[in-house]
């Protein structure tokens, strides 16, 4: 995992996180402004747009549950928030890791942004193949999810190096 912080900046890390915070925010935006709640748009064979609101996490986990999730999920984003500051407090000086930070950071606040505002996330990313499609998503959890990707890459790169 992480380990001293040899010089590294704070700033430029909290600066990625705040861009993919206004990325996200901003194609919400859109989205909000130009469609209703189910609108779809063809765009190719294999992806649309479409407004569709996620009061869940990941996957729709949680969406039917009686309204206490959306109060769960914004407290736990407010601590992975504090928690994820404070790793890149103390290993800002390695790259990979601080990346993937920064972009689980700036999405995790960028749906907690939503769900603050409205109670649900906005979600318009849709793809789809021979009848099966995904669950929607949007910015945010697209930055998470390639954060996600970095941190376990720099995990395995870590241990190899190890050996």
């Amino acid at each position: 995992m992480a380990g001293p912080n040899k010089g590294g900046s704070l700033l430029p890390w909290l600066g990625i996180a705040l861009l993919v915070v206004l990325a996200d925010q901003y194609t919400k935006s859109l989205i909000l402004a130009d469609f209703q709640y189910g609108e779809s748009r063809f765009v190719t064979s294999y992806f649309n747009i479409v407004r569709v609101h996620n009061t869940g996490a990941a996957f729709s986990f949680l969406a039917d549950a009686a309204g206490w999730q959306r109060w769960f999920f914004i407290g736990l984003g407010a601590v992975a928030t504090v928690f994820i500051i404070w790793m890149l407090k103390t290993g800002g000086g390695q790259r990979m890791f601080s990346w993937a930070l920064a972009l689980i950071l700036g999405g995790a606040i960028g749906n907690v942004v939503d769900r603050l505002l409205h109670g649900y996330v906005v979600d318009f990313i849709q793809v789809h193949w021979a009848g099966w499609f995904f669950p929607s998503f949007n910015v945010a959890d697209t930055a998470i999810t390639i954060g996600a990707i970095l941190l376990i890459l720099d995990e395995i790169l870590r241990v190899m190096r190890a050996r």
